[in-house]
């Protein structure tokens, strides 16, 4: 008879993943916990996110004070954008939006401590600090994305209206990969969090404003190079009813689910690699 005594390594791929989203659960848990204990401080954090985030959204509608289009594009398919990306942007950052510590932990040391506990150090990594306030940025996101659903005058059909949904959570997994990816280019560069932050939150400024407003080398550098067009440009586009800059096949803008699954594994294996260059501090 068959000794089945071993797990496959299906089996402990699953495993893995099982015990660090458990992790990160109890330790996402134990900050929120944390920070409950302070309610009103809570509330004024999570209010300060909120209005430093419709700051943004201030300044596009002081453009629009000025003229009526941006790039050929009215404030509400502006608004339409900037929502899509705002609010994937966002639960990527809640989730992710610690990662950026990372380089801090390496230079220091302190990432050693993590390494000895029997649990993934991407998951204890990804919930350190785990900060509740950031739902501001969720919900300012979708405050304008439900402007421009009501103001859009689009003829809507099932396709459209699914896609909407499928665009937060597959630009919120593409935003989450770049932000493990940066934190494994910390492995060695140590010192690269505004490195990192220029791709994180430069990229979800970038996907507020039309991709008209921008030089096609760009364009073609968000699309072919670092896929974060996929995030809200080319689904969105195929939701208003406007033609990509690239000229690219109608298509492509149902693929952001595949290109989510192929940044969160190629994320993973550069995490894997980096982790597994680290070299201790020695203190």
């Amino acid at each position: 008879m068959a000794d089945n005594s071993w797990p496959t390594p299906r089996q402990g791929a699953y495993a893995r993943v099982r015990d660090g989203l458990r992790a990160y659960r109890m330790i996402a848990a134990m900050w929120i916990r944390s920070t409950m204990a302070y309610r009103a401080s809570f509330a004024m954090t999570a209010l300060g996110n909120f209005v430093a985030n419709a700051l943004d959204f201030v300044a596009i509608l002081l453009m629009f004070s000025q003229v009526d289009r941006l790039g050929g594009y009215s404030l509400p398919e502006v608004a339409f954008l900037y929502g899509v990306a705002g609010t994937a942007f966002g639960l990527a950052d809640l989730a992710l939006g610690s990662m950026d510590r990372l380089g801090r932990r390496v230079r220091d040391g302190t990432l050693d401590t993590l390494l000895v506990r029997p649990v993934p150090v991407l998951a204890q990594v990804a919930a350190d600090r785990f900060a509740l306030r950031r739902l501001g940025r969720i919900l300012q996101g979708l405050l304008v994305l439900g402007y421009a659903l009501i103001a859009l005058d689009l003829s809507w059909t099932p396709l459209k209206v699914l896609l909407v949904p499928v665009m937060l959570l597959s630009g919120g997994a593409i935003f989450g990969a770049v932000f493990v990816a940066g934190a494994a280019f910390q492995f060695v560069a140590q010192d690269a969090s505004e490195v990192q932050n220029s791709f994180t939150y430069g990229g979800s400024t970038l996907l507020q404003y039309p991709p008209t407003v921008f030089a096609k080398d760009l364009v073609r550098g968000v699309t072919f190079v670092l896929p974060l067009a996929f995030v809200n440009w080319l689904p969105a586009l195929y939701v208003l009813g406007r033609p990509y800059p690239l000229d690219l096949p109608a298509w492509t803008a149902f693929v952001s689910p595949l290109v989510a699954v192929v940044c969160c594994a190629l994320a993973g294996l550069a995490w894997r690699v980096g982790l597994r260059s680290y070299r201790s501090t020695g203190s």
